[in-house]
């Protein structure tokens, strides 16, 4: 028996080696897709539609890497679409009126756009205690309206924006599309942080037991706001990327985009209900939902197959994660049933 519970996993390594076991499951997903779709559609394995899905991904990647932030937390941004619209439209519209502006302060500008779009959210939530999907579904409504009033009906179009700001989406350093490496430094930068920054990983703590977290003395209410201004943030810096892949511009820009990245951070294995996930699995999940989306376009699907499979894929990867938190409850409570049992060394006293 000491060698069983010698050998036995602990309950944080036996979480790891589940989700481990997800993000080779999404992997393994995105082989089959790729190898069904490069049979099936013409184009799909060539270089320049592969650097096509690269730059959309790189959209969604970045927005994803907040949403997660605020996902760990047990709480959900709806508004992160809006965001995107609304700052890209305004990203669009600044360097139109201001052509020799640097193109990295208006980046700044777009990312200081967004961390306080978030930092409304935050406090609706932390604050004035609003659910979550409840205060975001108003600010999605409300940022919406906003990009409405200030685009006045009117567009923005490439031809009107500086030709700096084009070429970013354009240029392909070391062959692999610009705004892909952003998102990998956004990745990068995501997953160090949950690794060994403290404040961040209260994060996992307040979402697993957000009760447990305040008895512990985490101030869950300042790191909920600091995960929907950090949220923000990134879709200020999304609606950049996304005004430099798509230059032309209106009220209904990104419109819709808050359900690709739920998606992508749901295959990816983060759980809606807070407290577990990765950021190598949102990228996992952000590369399939960008894959199957283009395979899609090549097969020249019904856009109703692409909104169809957002949906289903939330459906299944929850119902995954719920069966996945059951069976590692059942393995945990035998684990410590197991540990009370104390062996008959067959002696008498």
């Amino acid at each position: 028996m000491i060698v069983a519970r010698a050998r036995a996993m602990k309950p944080q390594e036996l979480a790891a080696a589940a989700f481990r076991l997800r993000e080779i499951g999404i992997l393994i997903a995105l082989v089959a897709v790729v190898i069904f779709f490069g049979v099936r559609a013409t184009n799909f394995l060539t270089v320049g539609n592969w650097q096509g899905i690269a730059q959309n991904v790189s959209i969604v990647a970045v927005v994803a890497v907040g949403e997660t932030l605020v996902i760990l937390t047990r709480n959900i941004d709806l508004s992160v679409g809006s965001i995107v619209g609304l700052a890209g439209y305004l990203v669009a519209a600044t360097l139109k009126s201001h052509h020799g502006i640097p193109v990295e302060v208006v980046a700044l500008i777009s990312v200081g756009i967004g961390l306080c779009l978030g930092l409304v959210n935050g406090l609706l939530v932390a604050v004035a205690r609003i659910p979550s999907i409840i205060a975001t579904l108003a600010t999605l409504a409300i940022f919406r309206g906003i990009d409405a009033e200030i685009t006045g009906g009117e567009n923005i179009t490439a031809y009107q924006l500086p030709n700096r700001f084009l070429q970013l989406a354009s240029s392909k350093p070391l062959g692999f599309p610009a705004l892909a490496w952003i998102a990998v430094g956004v990745a990068i930068v995501g997953a160090a942080t949950l690794r060994w920054a403290p404040w961040a990983r209260d994060f996992y703590a307040i979402g697993s037991n957000p009760d447990a977290a305040r008895f512990a003395g985490i101030p869950a209410g300042r790191r909920v706001i600091t995960a929907f201004a950090l949220s923000g943030a990134l879709a200020g810096l999304g609606g950049f990327l996304f005004a430099s892949r798509f230059p032309t511009l209106d009220s209904s820009a990104a419109n819709g985009f808050e359900l690709t990245v739920i998606t992508a951070v749901v295959i990816g294995g983060v759980n809606v209900f807070g407290g577990s996930g990765t950021i190598l699995g949102v990228m996992l999940g952000a590369v399939l939902v960008a894959t199957i989306s283009n395979g899609f376009t090549l097969l020249r699907l019904d856009e109703f197959w692409k909104i169809f499979f957002n949906g289903f894929a939330i459906v299944a990867a929850v119902t995954i994660d719920a069966l996945i938190t059951k069976r590692l409850q059942e393995a945990l409570r035998r684990r410590r049933s197991a540990l009370l049992v104390v062996p008959d060394t067959g002696t008498t006293p």
